[in-house]
């Protein structure tokens, strides 16, 4: 494989983690307060279909960012009346969640546009469309570093260096903020933090709202930059992929980056099998290749990265003592 070749697929390793990033960030959240959301797939996919939607009828790449982050910040309401206000089991209404994406998406979709549960192809300013990075074309010729800088680190659209930014911002959060403490220590012990005067709820909700904002931002990135619009069933399971790449981190932020760029690796070598059959001078079958990232999430899931310990009142409904 020639240098060239490699900053080609890391390039798109890192248009193609990036989803995985804000999905995997958004669990992060929301475990940490003690909350499960196996729903990250159906806010993805329900930000995606409203951000597509929105940006072509609007012509607006931001307003269709807007509607994205609102139709999962509604869901995420959901899953919270259901799991915190009504004490359900919350697995079963993340699954529920993603149901209900799943058909919903594609029945607005196809009642708005008529083309299979599909939106209409963005162009223009409804897309978010790539940036290049101060002094890209000038460092170019640079040997080695310059390439790097200009093919990988540059050209990527705005939601990519968001997502980027907002590993060291949640690191910061979680770690140096009060909120951040109190979250964690909700996941832990939520008894102490109610004895100390904190509510419980409030910080849970806190945590599903962030969740979905980044989650919708998550949906937003693949309809109006990644791709060119929404189509049905677009996120792949990312949502359950960002999960095992939590695990696989082991609910820390940045570990949580460099499994979220493992996984968009295996993405992107499906992409490129010419890569791979020079590499290995087999042929592989393109099918295997796909099912990459999925093996990985089993492998993953399966137990094979050490122990991972999740947060202790994770998963259980907080009922306060009288």
């Amino acid at each position: 494989m020639d240098y060239a070749t490699l900053l080609q697929l890391l390039d798109t390793t890192l248009r193609l983690a990036t989803p995985l990033l804000f999905a995997c960030l958004a669990g992060l959240f929301s475990e940490r307060s003690g909350i499960f959301d196996i729903g990250l797939e159906g806010k993805m996919l329900a930000a995606a279909m409203a951000s597509g939607a929105v940006a072509f009828l609007t012509g607006s790449a931001w307003l269709g960012l807007l509607a994205g982050i609102g139709a999962s910040l509604v869901f995420a309401a959901i899953h919270g009346l259901a799991s915190i206000t009504f004490r359900g089991n919350q697995l079963i209404s993340g699954v529920a969640l993603n149901f209900l994406a799943s058909g919903i998406t594609v029945l607005v979709a196809q009642a708005l546009f008529g083309q299979g549960g599909r939106t209409p192809p963005l162009s223009g300013a409804a897309r978010f469309n790539p940036i290049t990075l101060p002094f890209a074309d000038e460092l170019q010729g640079v040997p080695v570093l310059g390439p790097l800088y200009h093919e990988v680190i540059s050209g990527h659209a705005l939601p990519v260096y968001l997502a980027l930014a907002m590993v060291p911002l949640s690191w910061w959060v979680l770690n140096r903020t009060r909120f951040g403490l109190r979250l964690r220590a909700v996941g832990e012990n939520p008894a102490a933090v109610d004895t100390a005067g904190v509510s419980v709820v409030g910080l849970r909700y806190a945590a599903l709202a962030i969740t979905g904002i980044l989650c919708g931002l998550a949906g937003a990135y693949m309809a109006t930059a990644l791709q060119a619009g929404f189509g049905r069933e677009m996120t792949a399971g990312r949502g359950y992929i960002a999960l095992a790449a939590l695990i696989f981190a082991k609910w820390r932020p940045v570990a949580a980056l460099w499994a979220c760029l493992l996984f968009g690796f295996f993405q992107a070598l499906a992409l490129r099998p010419d890569v791979v059959q020079a590499v290995v001078q087999v042929k592989v079958p393109v099918p295997f290749l796909d099912a990459l990232p999925y093996i990985l999430t089993v492998v993953v899931l399966a137990g094979f990265i050490g122990k991972a310990i999740p947060p202790r009142a994770g998963g259980e409904p907080y009922v306060k003592e009288r």
